[in-house]
């Protein structure tokens, strides 16, 4: 796979960039046996992370009005260890924050909610996300099916001052 042209990529640093080749997040996505259905929606946006020439990670936003989705983060296995996944949260949130988003959601199936505990993230009320983002193609995907996600658990991330200068 070709990377964006945008700037000059140094081998072993992380990059983060916006894609629109939703080809290669579902392809990466479904390897991982992960669902890249609504990946294209109009509200959301994907941002694939780069480890020198290779593609290491991505991770997707949804937005609505002041709340955001964080969705499908992964990060290729043999790319993991490496700050990786640290880049495409800070990314995800950088990119809600930018959207208007306060609060930037998640879902934590397995250890995950201890992994995004790292990065401020609380447990929240399933409910919560669900009206927060009502509307949106994941929250009325899983209204829809209420049993594909019984064994996550929601998470929440106040954003609402970041990018604030505090004197």
């Amino acid at each position: 796979m070709q990377k964006p042209a945008i700037k000059n990529w140094r081998k072993g640093e992380i990059e983060i960039a916006q894609t629109r080749d939703f080809t290669r997040v579902a392809a990466m996505l479904e390897a991982a046996g992960m669902s890249a259905e609504g990946i294209a929606r109009p509200a959301g946006c994907c941002l694939m992370a780069y480890l020198g020439a290779e593609a290491a990670g991505v991770v997707g936003i949804e937005t609505k009005i002041d709340a955001a989705l964080m969705r499908s983060l992964l990060v290729e296995e043999p790319m993991r260890g490496r700050g990786v996944g640290a880049a495409l949260i800070a990314a995800a949130r950088a990119a809600a924050h930018t959207r208007g988003a306060r609060r930037l959601y998640a879902f934590a199936c397995g250890d995950a909610g201890k992994y995004l505990a790292r990065f401020g993230f609380a447990p929240v009320a399933m409910s919560e996300l669900l009206d927060a983002l009502a509307g949106t193609f994941v929250a009325d995907y899983v209204r829809a099916r209420p049993g594909e996600l019984s064994c996550c658990s929601a998470q929440c991330l106040d954003i609402s001052r970041d990018g604030v200068i505090e004197r």
